[in-house]
């Protein structure tokens, strides 16, 4: 089960948190961590707290709710609230995911959270990719040690009984790793699963059809389950 996201109201209307505290209640994948009436209050929670989302009314006394949003965590994300239209493009130049205008509709709260959620999966799976870009290599255990395997090596990965062959350039590696764990090890852009049994490095396929690619002279064979979404890839690689 994924687990919920984090929310903080900070508003100085005593009604305004009423309504967004309604609104966060309707919504399952949403936990309210504290409802603030100023800044300083919200202070308190941000440093014993992580707060995923930030609701901020703009205009409230002594911190605002602009300047508030310039001292959170990059990794957390703001939804302004406001009454007065005239700090739109403010709110939007410090890369809120939306800017709700009171009186808030519960139609334009969820269109505001929704905005969240593709923001937010965009941002993971970019941070994914760059994590699997730097990384390099990974390990296996292999004759009781660990061994390290350079993704560059990897030719393919064979599934054979209760072993695991990973075949190198120089040599071949055998584990009594699942191939599903080996896959959770390998970076998705580079390597794909053709067959329950096999996992081909992309840049090692020197041929392909549609029933086999081809991996140093090797004919490794693609299942019905993978075939549509591997062709899709070779083919507009």
């Amino acid at each position: 089960m994924s687990e919920k996201v984090t929310c903080i109201i900070v508003d100085d209307e005593p009604i305004a948190r009423e309504i967004l505290i309604s609104f966060i209640e309707k919504i399952p994948s949403l936990q309210l961590v504290k409802s603030c009436k100023n800044a300083l209050e919200a202070f308190d929670v941000i440093n014993s707290e992580k707060i995923d989302l930030f609701f901020l009314d703009i205009n409230m006394p002594e911190i605002s709710g602009l300047s508030l949003a310039k001292l959170i965590s990059k990794e957390s994300k703001v939804i302004f609230t406001t009454a007065y239209r005239d700090y739109a493009v403010e709110g939007f130049n410090l890369k809120a995911v939306d800017y709700l205008l009171k009186p808030i509709a519960f139609d334009r709260f969820l269109e505001a959270i929704n905005k969240y959620f593709e923001v937010n999966n965009t941002n993971h799976q970019q941070k994914k990719e760059k994590t699997e870009q730097e990384a390099s290599f990974f390990f296996v255990r292999s004759e009781r040690k660990m061994v390290r395997v350079d993704f560059n090596e990897v030719l393919f990965v064979e599934s054979i009984g209760d072993y695991v062959k990973i075949f190198l350039k120089s040599k071949t590696i055998v584990t009594r790793e699942t191939i599903t764990n080996i896959e959770a090890k390998l970076p998705q852009t580079v390597f794909m699963r053709v067959h329950r049994s096999f996992i081909v490095a992309i840049s090692s396929i020197e041929s392909y059809t549609n029933e086999f690619v081809e991996v140093y002279q090797k004919a490794i064979p693609i299942s019905r389950k993978y075939k549509e979404s591997i062709l899709n890839k070779l083919d507009n690689l």
